[in-house]
């Protein structure tokens, strides 16, 4: 019997080694790894410069605690507001802690309480994180949830333009749902969203804790739609592997969150701040971005075009290396034949196979990676080259 409670569905392997996108279970088969930890890998795993980074902060200092300057927490800081429409970062350990952060900081900043929210969302599993998120599954079992937390159909610009109220504090939206089926918002939707916020007095906040970071060829996936939020909340890929979260606010909000307000033992230790800024140092390049885009959509494009005549795949969508395919039934038994070949893959709720490549991922595995896809697919590649 485990000493550990049954909270998660465990694959039955246990993964031992890996380096880029390949990694090897426990009894020496290797593996193709689109789940990148989901979404966290974005630089492959065991990458040489986050490794270098950490391995110098560990001969240095591991912990302090926020009643001391750190350095390395103002560096990675100044990387995430030079490539955003941020001004200022709080550092956490998760992206359910960032979601909470934001929580607070707009509901302080406004005065107001009703924070409005997606059906299909999904934002964490604290309390106030899942009373965000627009799932039933996630809310079930645990009586009452947080008040003042409302859904809204997503891609809506009608129910958007509905909104209505004084005491609405703020918007949450991911600009790419990605638990919820990897369900691409319009720019005309989140164009709405925006405009709605600035009617209302609201904050928008945009959750990019599985869509920032590169992932979809920008540094955060909201730059793809022309708009400007006024809070962005990252985690998953900011720290190669390494605990750390991140909220990102505009200026006008910085009077708001001031000392005593709000705090995290752990944040923006000092281990955490060496694997944040190798890892942003190295994504935030414009030619390594330019070449994850390429890549991602090249990969994208071919797989549409082979599967656009299967019946059982509905739709093959997302932006970047956020790739969901949908099909007419449950995919946990293709998962499982993806994984006996060789390629791991993750669901987006039932009906959705979801591709998280690391951006590290070469054009040779990408190649390998549809040719296995295809293959349980039932497609027949050809061995054409993907490009």
């Amino acid at each position: 019997m485990s000493s550990l409670f049954p909270t998660y569905s465990r694959l039955p392997l246990e993964l031992v080694s890996g380096n880029g996108t390949i990694v090897e279970d426990h009894n020496g088969k290797s593996y193709l790894d689109f789940i990148s930890g989901i979404a966290v890998c974005n630089l492959g795993h065991a990458p040489e410069e986050v490794k270098k980074a950490i391995e110098t902060q560990l001969q240095s200092i591991w912990h302090v605690s926020n009643l001391f300057t750190i350095s390395n927490q103002e560096k990675a800081a100044e990387l995430l507001v030079a490539n955003s429409s941020a001004d200022a970062v709080f550092f956490c350990n998760s992206g359910a802690e960032a979601n909470e952060a934001a929580i607070k900081l707009a509901r302080k900043h406004t005065g107001k309480s009703t924070i409005i929210s997606f059906k299909q969302s999904f934002h964490g599993r604290t309390f106030a994180t899942m009373s965000a998120t627009g799932q039933e599954k996630i809310h079930g079992g645990f009586g009452p949830l947080l008040p003042s937390f409302d859904y809204l159909p997503y891609n809506d610009i009608e129910a958007v333009e509905g909104i209505g109220g004084e005491d609405i504090a703020a918007i949450i939206v991911e600009v790419i749902q990605g638990e919820g089926g990897v369900n691409p918002g319009t720019q005309s939707f989140l164009q709405a969203v925006e405009q709605k916020c600035k009617q209302l007095g609201a904050l928008l906040i945009v959750d990019e804790v599985q869509t920032g970071i590169g992932r979809t060829g920008l540094p955060f996936a909201y730059q793809h739609y022309s708009i400007s939020p006024d809070i962005i909340t990252t985690a998953k890929g900011l720290g190669s592997g390494f605990p750390v979260g991140a909220m990102l606010g505009k200026a006008d909000l910085i009077p708001s969150f001031s000392a005593g307000v709000h705090g995290s033992t752990f944040g923006g230790n000092p281990l955490a701040m060496a694997a944040a800024q190798a890892t942003l140092e190295t994504i935030f390049q414009e030619e390594f971005l330019q070449e994850v885009k390429q890549k991602a959509e090249a990969f994208l494009g071919n797989i549409k075009e082979k599967l656009k005549t299967v019946p059982s795949v509905k739709e093959v969508r997302g932006k970047g290396f956020l790739i969901g395919i949908e099909l007419e039934t449950e995919v946990k038994h293709l998962l499982d034949q993806l994984r006996e070949e060789g390629l791991l893959a993750l669901s987006a709720g039932p009906r959705v196979i979801r591709l998280l490549p690391p951006l590290t991922v070469t054009e040779e595995e990408l190649q390998e990676a549809s040719e296995k896809l295809l293959k349980v697919l039932g497609v027949s590649s050809n061995k054409s080259q993907y490009v």
